[in-house]
């Protein structure tokens, strides 16, 4: 894996321990991410527009990670200054009955964006070869089989024109631990705090291995995983905007073609402005 970039190749085996979660590359604090940041906001801000009035492409960006590595966050701080009608963001929780009564992909097949538009997941159908796999309703080779999948209906996203983007927030046990006591300790982070993440906690080497198997198996071309270090909030905002701006950019976004045959409607329209003096 490129610390450059943080993308993780088809096929890599990826060893999470031995990427650092704290490391910030060239970047030596949090002013040094904010100036960075500035002219990658406004270059995000052009390029959502591109995308909205081409409707060529779609883009979903689809973010996993540990409990308390800061999904939630990195979808508000990234996307904050980008027009909302043209975002779409969704957060999967344990599948409702109606979802569980369909296929693993139904549920998110349903909030795709359509093209023209930007989705974030907070989590994915990744759950299904994660929190099932660790927790034993699905074995190794249900998993192996669920790989090719998802990776056929990550195809068929690319082939519509959907660019599919995974991005892996990495943090350290140590950093989840000083989360959970925060959440604790402080009353008015209280609400965040979730008894069952004490006990995925306790799965923490396993969630590790499977991730480790998701990257190997699922990264391709069309659909990559980028992990990135996320002990240091300031440079997770600063990579996955990065990596956003970077995934537009390669889109070779285009505004439309001017439409010469409007110019005839505006001897109609001077008339009405000029008459409403």
């Amino acid at each position: 894996m490129s610390k450059h970039d943080w993308l993780a190749a088809p096929d890599e085996k990826i060893k999470l321990k031995h990427i650092d979660p704290r490391d910030t590359g060239s970047l030596k604090n949090s002013k040094d991410a904010e100036k960075a940041m500035q002219p990658l906001r406004e270059k995000l801000n052009k390029l959502q527009s591109k995308l909205f009035a081409s409707k060529e492409h779609a883009v979903l960006f689809v973010f996993q990670g540990m409990d308390c590595s800061g999904k939630d966050g990195v979808i508000k701080n990234v996307f904050t200054e980008v027009n909302p009608q043209g975002v779409q963001t969704h957060s999967f929780k344990a599948p409702t009955a109606e979802e569980a009564s369909h296929d693993f992909l139904w549920r998110a097949h349903r909030h795709v964006p359509g093209l023209g538009y930007m989705a974030a997941f907070n989590r994915s159908y990744y759950e299904d070869v994660l929190v099932t796999r660790v927790h034993g309703s699905v074995n190794d080779e249900m998993a192996k089989r669920n790989f090719k999948h998802i990776n056929h209906f990550e195809s068929l996203l690319a082939d519509n024109k959907v660019k599919v983007v995974k991005i892996f927030l990495h943090i350290s046990k140590d950093f989840q631990l000083n989360k959970l006591i925060d959440r604790i300790e402080k009353p008015h982070k209280n609400w965040k705090f979730d008894e069952n993440d004490l006990i995925e906690r306790k799965s923490w080497d396993r969630y590790q291995e499977y991730y480790e198997d998701i990257f190997k198996h699922c990264s391709s071309e069309d659909a990559p995983w980028y992990i990135v270090p996320a002990d240091h909030r300031w440079h997770r905002d600063y990579a996955v905007l990065k990596i956003v701006v970077d995934t537009l950019e390669k889109l070779d976004l285009s505004e439309p073609e001017p439409n010469p045959s409007l110019q005839s409607l505006l001897p109609q329209l001077y008339e009405e402005r000029d008459s409403s003096k």
